[in-house]
């Protein structure tokens, strides 16, 4: 059988952390789906504003309203465990991990930036909330956790760890992503290595779990034997009913064949992994797509990109793919349907435990 997860005193009975999909992919609906098969779901806080009529207007306070009434809806379907991912790089970042907090959150997981400061002073230190990082290198695991000790006076309460086959905005160079030197399976021993050494100073258990590229539950037999307390998956629950996006979002997994999954260079500076489309096709001819910027969501933007990328994961979301693009991890091409989250729960655990046996 599938082990626990435990973080701190929270755990869930499947070790499985369901990856933050925004703009609004992984909502209520998905996470709560999730929490209720004993895994974690995760809420992205990435521009949900798009769900209130007011966004365009007042895109902040949109965002933070709408947080606030994803939580409580995900928290009034399950007693299970619900995250919220929220990006470093979002310009509201401290506002959100804030709304979290105050709406019941058991855990925040920060990438998309160095999460050196992962919450508000006062929050980060009374929150029953749990602090949970995403790195890409030994080398910014080891810089964070000093930087928790000497600022914050505490470690995380685990650690994401994502390597470069994952989907989205990627925490690697371009030429890194198809370098042996930086697969998930070389930089997680290094990273298990430097955490043991922290528990080990500060007698406290922090699990690594690692992200990006997992699909079947022999990837998580793999992982969890590599000293892994657990995996975090988020294409394969993209492509489930209860995903919160439409339905011809979720049939581009289906439809996708491995030479349609290409690496991009997103318009805020990062290189991301996405279905290529027309829409892609068009930007990489340096064709600009109109859009009017409601505000600088993201700190990198210079306000003046080809396209707005918000707006664009926003179409795709909604089913508008001529003007927008899905995000998706190296392996989507492998989906051949839609199903519950309930039967990949159950799919994951035998392919599990055939792998175990």
């Amino acid at each position: 059988m599938l082990p626990n997860l435990r973080i701190g005193d929270i755990v869930a009975k499947i070790p499985i952390i369901q990856g933050g999909m925004g703009v609004g992919i992984s909502l209520s609906g998905l996470a709560a789906a999730v929490a209720n098969e004993g895994a974690v779901g995760v809420i992205s806080a990435a521009e949900i504003g798009f769900l209130e009529p007011d966004f365009n207007k007042n895109p902040k306070e949109a965002n933070l309203r709408a947080l606030a009434k994803e939580l409580k809806k995900a928290k009034a379907a399950t007693s299970g465990i619900i995250g919220v991912n929220i990006m470093v790089a979002m310009s509201d970042f401290d506002d959100l991990v804030k709304t979290s907090v105050e709406n019941g959150a058991d855990i925040i997981i920060s990438g998309a930036g160095l999460p050196l400061n992962p919450a508000p002073k006062e929050i980060l230190k009374n929150a029953k909330t749990k602090f949970v990082p995403i790195v890409s290198s030994a080398r910014a695991t080891n810089l964070i956790f000093r930087y928790w000790i000497s600022h914050h006076d505490r470690l995380p309460d685990a650690v994401v760890v994502e390597g470069p086959l994952a989907g989205g905005h990627l925490g690697f160079k371009r030429e890194q992503i198809d370098d042996e030197n930086f697969q998930l399976e070389k930089i997680l021993p290094e990273i298990i290595s430097i955490v043991k050494s922290f528990e080990k100073k500060f007698n406290k258990s922090i699990p690594v779990i690692p992200a990006g590229g997992i699909y079947t539950g022999a990837d998580i037999a793999k992982y969890l034997k590599m000293g892994a307390s657990g995996v975090q998956m988020a294409t394969r629950f993209a492509a489930t009913y209860e995903c919160d996006a439409s339905d011809a979002f979720k049939e581009a997994f289906v439809r996708c064949k491995k030479e349609d999954i290409t690496i991009i260079q997103s318009p805020v500076g990062m290189p991301g992994r996405a279905i290529r489309n027309s829409f892609i096709e068009d930007v990489e001819k340096g064709l600009k797509k109109p859009y009017k910027c409601v505000w600088q969501c993201l700190k990198p933007c210079d306000g003046k990109p080809l396209y707005c990328i918000a707006s664009a994961l926003y179409n795709a979301q909604k089913g508008f793919l001529k003007n927008g693009y899905v995000f998706a991890g190296a392996n989507a091409w492998r989906v051949d349907r839609i199903m519950s989250v309930k039967e990949l729960i159950k799919t994951l655990a035998s392919e599990y435990e055939a792998a175990v046996n």
